[in-house]
């Protein structure tokens, strides 16, 4: 676990990438709202001064038995607080709305990220994906952008709240006479020092007592997704655990992992008791404080009533305003946290491209051959250090026929195929495929989005939707007749269908897409050969034209219109090659 601490440059980088929200496309809403939140805090602040004016008013009407006084101040005091209800009203109309919108800019950006480019994948192949990052999509950017508004609130008001109290305590409190036998020492603005000099204690105390609470709350969030993660992989691969016997032995994994949680949640409850003993101490001493250092004052006639409680009502918005990092360490402990697990997606992402950058001439590239072959031209794909994992040399696979790639376990079959797609960049040579060529690829394991059948078989084209006898027709050809009255059922398609069902509803979208070019990485293995050559014979059939590759570890039988090709591992490099008849 990376050691977290409160880094001001890691906060800069995540107010620099969050920060695009008030200068991208929405600028302008992010500004009202902003403009809009920062006048109701300003008018609140001054109604609150208001208040604090209005108390120095209405004591002055009791210490003199003034009963008309007063009773106009009880009228003033309703619209006082008539105009702090609506002011909340806004705040909170105008922070709640901030903050679902820059969420929502932030997720979609980083959605953008992770998604885009095949990042999701390529992170993951290439083991520099942090961990959980859907829960740092999901949950990470509501604790780094709520909070994050609260704060900038606190900080805000603060600020004005501090200057407009720091006058009265000023103005109204004055300097203090101190007297040390024949030695005469006056304190100018001695209620501002004081509070200033209180607020100071209390804050660097904080600091330096909870500097520990950074680190507890990003190890507890860690091992809250690491948990969540763990739950919902169980939850997915549940007929396979229950079919093994592995039921116990998820229990126990299960409850070792939430009692890694529970037991970075009680250092997080260990800390916040130590700094509850700074908050519970500074804290009932707040409001004490000012009326200790008003009483000479008072008992000396200098002050009224009223000035003794205005003073120590404005000393206590001072030390409010002074000790806020008291009060939000912990909030600003978490939101550090959860910034921080933001942006090592963000940066993780921005160092996947840098590495795609710097691939140069060592990346496989793709341009436009002839219409009526794919030709692989010095053509070799390696892992991410430069290392070969499958080389083909020279090679022509005709184009609008059957061809048929075996290869034994870990020859480099999958990763050619992400190659032939255009997924995995590192390597050398040539890729000519057909001008304007479509290739679609079906994976080992098949893939069916949440939805409905009909979604599932158009997935993910968005282009025009097919008709309903083109469905119909295709579903019947994959042998998935029993489906057809379903197609705008929801349910899931991934749990309630066997992996030969979903092997055939691949199928059947390959029949609804119709590509020119298929890669089908051992994509209908869950079948038996015979259902496996009639699939493809139904797919040659329904595509005239396409160009169907496919790539297993069983040879294929040796039909007329299937070419066939091996990777051969007896070198140190598996090599492609085609296979010839032999002699008769």
């Amino acid at each position: 676990m990376q050691a977290y601490k409160l880094d001001p440059r890691a906060a800069q980088e995540f107010l620099r990438f969050a920060g695009g929200f008030w200068r991208g496309d929405g600028a302008r809403r992010a500004w009202l709202l902003t403009f809009g939140l920062a006048v109701s805090l300003s008018l609140s602040t001054a109604v609150t001064v208001a208040l604090n004016r209005w108390q120095r008013w209405f004591f002055d009407a009791l210490e003199k038995k003034d009963a008309e006084t007063a009773l106009w101040a009880v009228g003033v005091f309703f619209l006082i607080i008539a105009a702090m209800a609506a002011l909340g009203v806004a705040i909170v109309l105008t922070r709640e709305a901030l903050q679902v919108r820059w969420r929502a800019w932030i997720v979609e950006r980083l959605i953008g990220l992770w998604v885009g480019r095949n990042r999701f994948y390529l992170l993951a192949a290439t083991h520099t994906e942090p961990d959980n990052p859907e829960y740092r999509i999901s949950d990470d950017t509501r604790w780094a952008t709520e909070p994050m508004v609260d704060l900038v609130i606190g900080i805000f008001s603060a600020v004005i709240g501090a200057a407009a109290f720091i006058t009265i305590l000023w103005s109204v409190g004055g300097s203090y006479t101190l007297r040390l036998g024949d030695t005469t020492l006056i304190i100018p603005a001695y209620m501002v020092l004081l509070a200033l000099a209180y607020g100071a204690l209390a804050s660097g105390l904080m600091l330096w007592i909870g500097r520990a609470l950074v680190g507890c709350v990003a190890r507890k969030n860690a091992s809250e997704g690491e948990f969540r993660f763990a739950l919902m992989r169980m939850r997915e691969n549940a007929e396979s655990v229950a079919l093994i016997g592995g039921s116990k032995a998820e229990e126990a994994a299960l409850k070792t992992l939430y009692g890694t949680v529970v037991d970075r949640w009680l250092a997080i409850v260990r800390q916040h008791g130590i700094i509850t003993w700074v908050t519970n101490a500074s804290g009932p001493m707040i409001p004490v404080v000012p009326l200790l250092f008003a009483a000479p004052k008072y008992f000396a006639g200098e002050f009224t009533l009223g000035e003794v409680v205005q003073l120590a009502a404005a000393f206590v918005q001072v030390q409010l305003a002074i000790s806020w990092i008291v009060d939000n360490y912990s909030r600003l402990s978490e939101w550090f946290a959860s910034a921080r697990r933001v942006m090592e997606l963000v940066e993780a992402s921005a160092g996947l491209d840098e590495r795609l950058a710097e691939v140069g001439s060592g990346r496989i590239a793709f341009v436009r051959g002839a219409p009526d072959e794919i030709r692989l031209t010095g053509f070799r794909v390696d892992d991410t250090r430069g290392q070969a994992l499958v080389a083909a040399g020279s090679l022509v696979l005709p184009f609008g026929q059957r061809a048929h790639i075996q290869g034994s376990t870990s020859t480099g079959k999958s990763v050619l195929v992400r190659a032939m797609a255009g997924l995995w960049p590192w390597g050398r040579g040539e890729i000519a495929l057909p001008p304007g060529a479509s290739v679609m690829v079906v994976p080992q394991k098949p893939y069916v989005p949440l939805g409905s059948l009909r979604n599932a078989l158009t997935y993910p084209t968005r282009d025009a939707a097919p008709s309903e006898a083109d469905l119909r027709q295709a579903l019947g050809d994959a042998g998935l007749t029993h489906l057809v009255h379903r197609l705008d059922a929801i349910e899931r398609w991934d749990q309630l269908l066997g992996n030969g069902e979903r092997q055939r509803l691949c199928v059947a979208r390959l029949l609804i897409q119709k590509p020119d070019v298929i890669l089908m990485d051992d994509a209908l293995a869950a079948l038996d050969e015979p259902s496996q050559l009639e699939l493809e014979g139904r797919i040659a059939a329904r595509l005239p034209g396409v160009t169907l590759i496919s790539f297993s570890q069983r040879p294929r039988a040796l039909l007329t219109d299937i070419v066939p090709f091996e990777i051969d591992r007896k070198g140190a490099v598996p090599v492609i090659s085609r296979l010839e008849p032999e002699p008769a």
